[in-house]
Order: structure tokens, then sequence, then C-alpha cells
């Protein structure tokens, strides 16, 4: 109409205050922290439904009775013990508490682990804001849901599951939880002057030092913290040149104290995993073998970070290691790919290279180099390595967020990526909750394992010992066998396959098992012992002896082979021999109910039933079951 202008009228202008609003209060800085670490814990709270698993936690835990407490006694034992290859004396702390507050009630200990997985959780996030805000320049809004992005990737994935969900890593999440505030407070450091940067450094150095005494492998972290002051810091530059410049060496000196309890920490990690004898010799594995472990330990963890299907409690070495074999030829050619092109896009996109390196850094205790244990890979081990491909997911959701705000992306594709963003993070969440349920218990874990890999001869090895103590002697028999099929050098497997026939009433298979053990490993008592049993099992007494006598004079403070051996002199007529032993068994042992049986039947045969009511009778306090055996005997002479 003449005389009036058209005015337009923007239909979102009213609305966007209100969202405006609504995204400052789900955004704000003290709600993020929290609720990610709340979303943490719900994903994984299926593990507290879980038990302990025949998979270490029965010798650090259920079979442990050292850290069973926080009295000195307890906690001496926690800062010299180097069980299984690790001084952890913190993480031990960690347990006695368990155990003070909870018993042995395996909930207890994985609410822990949980709730310092958590924990974890709300630390990386602030460490995700200051490093994208530096290296990308995010700010506001965007920078806290590249934060969010970032941490949820990192925390949600499956591949944290092994070390939430097993008890024993209590080590990983706690060891991590210190290294997260180590880097936090050195960020926080770096932004400081005075004072202030003083104490914040020595916080840091301090923290590093709690890290170390959680898991070993935080060693690294003093190269990566090089590798933060050249990015996205810029402390140090690019240029190796000037890094001896009067700036610079400011900087490497700041490094010396985590330097000197990174080399600490190194020394001692490997003083404990050697003995344990733990450490993969040369003559096994050589010096050829370890750039294909290397090669194909990089690329594992980022393919699984990107695909994470086929995960597995346990990947097993191969017997042997090539090179040019397509298993590792294949990862070798598209890590050095990879290598090459974050290397030639250093000035472009020099994010890219300093998470490569970082990745690199971060694996380099397990990666193969110096090797240790039957695997070739671990999900475990992505602990700390994949932080930084969770950052670069953050940048990503990061850009997503800017391009839509500055125009520059379809508000249509904007809302489609973010919702391909959401659908991804709910996919790792239930893909985590399912993985958790994997750890549930010995059966199920070893179970999924041999479902992902029938071929793994150490999965069929720790499944058959699990059958075999439910009483299946069969079917433990079996993957016995199939153990000694996929590794025919295997010689230690002789020892459950014996033992298996044994329990099967078949000694003299059984012999011929322990004797191929001890073809290999002669000084082993408790074989030598199992030798001895099983030809008294086959009424081969006089055999019986010779590999008794060996125990005893190899391990003369063993009770076992004195059992036996005082069973082998009943046998042929010899009582007084067999008292003889007996009594040494039990002043070596008091609480072994084999014996106290032994030590009333010989008294029986010996014509003294006063003696023998009286060893049956401690013999009842000690295995109902077992006296209940002996009892008609008692009767008759009685």
């Amino acid at each position: 109409m003449p005389g009036i202008e058209g005015v337009e009228v923007a239909v979102g202008t009213f609305t966007r205050p209100i969202e405006r609003r609504l995204s400052a209060r789900l955004l704000s800085p003290r709600i993020i922290p929290l609720a990610l670490a709340l979303v943490t814990f719900l994903v994984f709270l299926p593990a507290l439904w879980n038990d302990f698993v025949e998979w270490d936690d029965q010798v650090t835990l259920t079979g442990n009775q050292e850290y069973r407490g926080l009295t000195w006694p307890h906690i001496r034992w926690m800062f010299t013990t180097v069980l299984l290859g690790h001084w952890i004396p913190l993480t031990w702390l960690t347990f006695g508490l368990d155990f003070v507050i909870w018993g042995m009630k395996p909930a207890g200990y994985h609410l822990t682990s949980l709730a310092i997985f958590a924990a974890n959780a709300s630390v990386f996030y602030f460490v995700a804001l200051r490093l994208l805000r530096r290296a990308a320049g995010f700010a506001g809004g965007t920078l806290r849901v590249s934060a969010v992005a970032a941490t949820l990737f990192f925390a949600v994935h499956p591949l944290r599951a092994e070390s939430v969900a097993w008890a024993t890593e209590r080590r990983d999440v706690l060891s991590g939880l210190f290294f997260l505030l180590t880097v936090l407070m050195y960020l926080k450091a770096c932004g400081e002057g005075g004072r202030r940067r003083r104490w914040l450094l020595a916080a840091s150095v301090g923290l590093y030092g709690l890290a170390l005494v959680s898991k070993g492998s935080v060693m690294v972290l003093p190269l990566v913290l090089v590798v933060l002051d050249i990015y996205p810091l810029r402390r140090l530059s690019g240029r190796w040149q000037e890094w001896t410049a009067a700036p610079a060496c400011a900087v490497w000196l700041e490094k010396i104290p985590f330097l000197v309890l990174g080399i600490a920490g190194s020394v001692v990690t490997y003083y404990a995993q050697n003995a344990n004898m733990f450490i993969t010799p040369l003559a096994r594995y050589p010096l050829s073998a370890r750039p294909a472990m290397v090669f194909y330990s990089l690329w594992f963890y980022l393919e699984k970070t990107v695909v994470p299907q086929g995960l597995s409690p346990l990947y097993e070495l191969p017997a042997r290691v090539i090179l040019l074999d397509r298993r590792f030829l294949v990862p070798a050619m598209a890590v050095t790919a990879i290598t090459a092109a974050v290397v030639l896009l250093r000035r472009r996109w020099p994010a890219g290279l300093a998470v490569w390196a970082y990745y690199a850094i971060a694996l380099g205790p397990v990666i193969g180099i110096v090797h240790s244990g039957h695997q070739l890979t671990n999900d475990r081990y992505s602990y700390l390595p994949g932080l930084g491909f969770a950052l670069v997911v953050g940048a990503a959701a990061g850009a997503v967020v800017r391009a839509g705000a500055a125009g520059t992306l379809r508000p249509s594709l904007a809302r489609m990526l973010a919702g391909l963003g959401v659908v991804w993070f709910c996919g790792l969440a239930y893909l985590s909750a399912q993985q958790v349920q994997i750890w549930r218990n010995t059966d199920s874990l070893w179970r999924y394992a041999l479902e992902s890999d029938p071929a793994c001869a150490v999965c069929h090895s720790n499944f058959g010992t699990h059958l075999a103590k439910q009483g299946y002697f069969g079917l433990a028999k079996d993957e016995f066998e199939r153990v000694l099929a996929l590794r025919p050098n295997n010689g230690k497997i002789h020892m459950n396959i014996g033992a298996a026939h044994a329990a099967l009433g078949d000694p003299p298979r059984a012999i011929e098992h322990f004797r191929l053990y001890l073809e290999r490993y002669p000084n082993d008592v408790n074989a030598l012992n199992n030798l001895g049993a099983a030809f008294l099992s086959d009424r081969r007494a006089q055999e019986a002896l010779e590999p008794l006598q060996r125990a005893m004079k190899i391990k003369p403070r063993q009770a076992g082979p004195y059992v036996s051996m005082g069973y082998a002199y009943a046998e042929l007529g010899k009582l007084a021999e067999a008292l003889s032993v007996f009594r040494q068994a039990i002043e070596l042992k008091y609480d072994m109910p084999h014996a106290w049986a032994g030590l009333a039947r010989v008294y029986l045969e010996s014509g003294r039933p006063g003696a023998a009511h009286t060893a049956w009778g401690i013999l009842r306090m000690q295995d109902a079951q077992l006296a209940a055996r002996l009892g008609p005997a008692f009767v008759q002479s009685w």
C-alpha cells in the first residue's frame, strides 16, 4: 500500500534470547563437569554388578591377604611389593581402603574405580577447555561444546571398558586422574607468573609423583609436556635450532623435576617387570620383530578408536612376528603414510603432528620396544594415548558449531551433523555398557574372548583352568589340548593336561604329561609333587619316592611334597618314616587337612587309636568332609 513501508520481521528474533538463556544454563561452567561425570558414571554403571575375575584378580585381590587393611604391616607391604610386575603403592592404598569399607564385596571395588573414572572425565574437560582455546581459538559456547565433545568421546568410548570394569586395572583410572591433574596444573602455570606460577608448577610436579606411584606407564609425561610447549602453547619454537635460546632454556629448566621423576619411574617399572621375569627376551622375539610390533600397535589403537568393533580382553602375541607378513606390513604402510602426511602438513595443520607425536609417546611404554606379557595389544593401553584423538573430535565439533554460527555452514547441514554426533556418542555409550558386561565373571570373560579369537591359546588355557575349578575336568582337558594344538611348543600346558587326567582317574596319562613338563622345567616343585601323587594313584609308590625326594631337596620348606611322601611311605608299609614326614609337613604348615588325615591313618595302622583320634579331631575342624570319609575306619577300630 502507498505510504506504508514493508518491514521484514525475523521469525526467530523473539525466540533467540530464550534459546541463549537456556543454552547458557545448560552449558554453565559449573554444571558441565558434573554432568559429564554423571553421564560417564551412568554409562559404566553395569560394572557394579561385575564379580572379580580370574585374570589377575585372583592374585591381586581374592587370593591376596597382604593388602587387606591400612595398618603399618599392610602399608609397608604396599610400598615394597612388585607383585605382577608393578610398583603401585598408591593403588594398593585404595584397595586397602576398599577392604576396610567393603570387605571382599566386588561391587564396592568397582564403585571406587567408577568414581575415579568419572572424576577423570571432569578433569579432562578442563584440560580440553585450555588446549582447544589455545589450539583452535574457540571461545564461549563454542569452546564449551568442543570440550564436551572431546570429553564424551574419551569417557564413553568402549576402549575404556577394560580399565573401568576390571578391578585389577584400578591403576589405569587412578594414574590417569593424576596424569590429567598434572597437565591441568601445568597449563594453568603457563598462564600465570611470579609466585603463583611457581606454586602451580610445584603442584604439577607433586601430582606427577602421585601418578607414578599409581602406575609406571605415565613415565613419558615429561615428553608430553615438551609436545605441549611446542604446540599449542608455543613456548618452544618448532625449529629445534632455537631450543637453546634464553627463553627456551627457562622452559627446559622447568622440566628437570619432571624428568628426574620420569627416569626414576622408568627404572622402578623396569625393575618390577624384570623381577617377575615378565620382560620378553630377545631370543623369543628378536629385534627384527620389534618394528613390526610397534607399527601394529600404532595402527591398532587408531583403528579401534575409529571403529570399536571386535574388542577383546586379550589380543594374543603370535608365535612369530615378521614385518613382511600381511598382518604387520599393512599397518606399517598405513602408519608410515599417516606420519608422512602429518609431517608434510605441519605448517598448515600443526595440531595433527602434535596429536600424532603425543599418541606415539604415550604408547611408548607398551608399544613393543620393551615387551612383556602374552599380548600383542590390549584395550587398556589406549587409555592415555586416546586423549589426543578425543581432542581432535572436540576440535571438529567446535569447527562445526563455529561454521554454523558464522553462516558458512547451512543450518540444515549443521543440524544434521549435530544429530549424527549425538547418535554417534549414544552408540559409543551403548557399546561401552555392553563391553563392561563382558567382565561380569570369569566364565563370560573367557567365553567372549574365545568367540572373538578362537585361536587364542592363552584364552583356551584360562578357560580350561576355570572349567577345572568348576569340576568339569573333561571339558578342561579339551581346552588344554586345544592349547597344545595351537602352540605345540607350549611346554607349560602339559602340567594342566596332566592334572586334568589325574582328576579324571587316568594316572598313566597324567604321568606322561607331568614327565613332558618336567623335561623343560625339571626343578618345578609342584610338578614333581604332582608326578609323585600320580604314581601313588597308579599304585607305584616306590617310583613316587624319587620325584618327591627331589622336590623336598629343592624346596625343603614347602609342605606339599612331605604330605605325598608320607602317603608313599605308608603304602610301602614304612610307618615310622610316614609318621616322621607327616609331622614335618604339619610343622611347616599346620592347616593341611591331608597331612592330618595321613597322620590319623598311620597312627591307626600303628595301633595307636588315641593319637589317631586326636589327629582325626583336628582334621574334622579343618575339613569335615575329609574327616567324614575316614570316620568308618575309626568306628571299626573302636
